[in-house]
């Protein structure tokens, strides 16, 4: 009898999250389709075992997982294609960012890491719109954040929109600002509010505003040596399965987004909404960078959007 073939998927966030629910979804799918012919196995937060979230990334490439997932920006760095998609204000609204992820740019980008990292990229969940949080005060203008020291994600681009925003953007991993949102040594963040939630932000942080200044994806990706050794019906399977699970993740996301903007609100804290003129402001703050973009990833990589 054939031993069966093992599929370790992992991440970076409790069991109750949308990513690892849609991970659940994938393995189930397998397990009901195989059988006892394939092992599905779970690591649901690698920070748990001491590692930080970045990790993951050499975790799937070295084959230690078969499957994880990460925001894109922390990629940019080998793949500087990827931080096209790291441009402040690029997407105004869900369904355009989707559209986009899911079409001719979804399918360029991977393309692009395909290229440089030992990946199978075969879908994208959605990590959303990011907002600000700080601990300092109500944000309203990028004047409020002058000086303010904030942690962004490992990108080149997103640390230059918070210098243009007038704050002191600091690049570290997750598990690096948890610890100093707890310290007090990092001051603000970004990220959708389930994020903010989920890593326990908003006990440290009173101030809260909507910018939607980000659209971030994850891709989902899988040690490529192990997923072309597969057969062709268990390569369709998990492609099929992870197809369900980004409709599965994306629905769940905006029940999440909900739920946490009232753990936001319960916990005592303030979220600011901005008026018209006052997100007009930020956008003018960070168009400079967006003209150099045009520039930077050439006129095809906008029409792909």
């Amino acid at each position: 009898m054939n031993d069966p073939i093992t599929i370790r998927m992992g991440g970076y966030g409790p069991p109750t999250t949308s990513f690892s629910r849609a991970l659940k979804l994938v393995g189930d799918t397998l397990q009901q389709t195989f059988g006892d012919r394939v092992s599905v196995r779970y690591v649901w937060n690698i920070m748990d075992f001491g590692y930080r979230a970045e990790e993951i990334l050499w975790l799937v490439e070295d084959g230690v997982l078969t499957l994880g997932y990460q925001s894109s920006s922390y990629l940019t760095d080998r793949v500087p294609e990827l931080g096209f998609v790291d441009l402040p204000f690029l997407f105004e609204r869900r369904d355009d960012a989707r559209a986009a992820i899911d079409g001719a740019l979804g399918r360029y980008l991977a393309e692009k890491i395909e290229q440089r990292v030992n990946y199978r990229i075969l879908g994208y969940f959605e990590n959303g719109f990011r907002h600000i949080s700080n601990r300092l005060r109500r944000v309203r203008v990028p004047a409020d954040l002058t000086d303010m020291r904030i942690r962004v994600l490992p990108s080149e681009v997103q640390a230059k929109t918070f210098e243009l925003l007038g704050a002191i953007p600091i690049r570290c991993d997750l598990t690096e600002a948890i610890a100093g949102i707890k310290a007090g040594t990092i001051d603000a963040q970004e990220n959708p509010f389930a994020n903010t939630v989920t890593y326990g932000v908003h006990k440290f942080h009173h101030f809260h505003t909507i910018t939607n200044h980000f659209y971030i994806s994850r891709p989902i990706f899988l040690h490529r040596p192990t997923f072309d050794a597969w057969p062709g019906e268990l390569q369709q399977a998990m492609a099929d399965a992870i197809r369900r699970a980004v409709a599965f993740q994306r629905e769940l996301a905006i029940e999440e987004d909900r739920q946490a903007r009232a753990a936001i609100l319960a916990e005592g804290c303030e979220i600011t909404e901005l008026t018209a003129d006052e997100h007009a402001q930020f956008r003018a703050a960070v168009a400079p960078l967006l003209n150099e973009a045009r520039g930077t990833y050439g006129r095809e990589m906008f029409e792909l959007i």
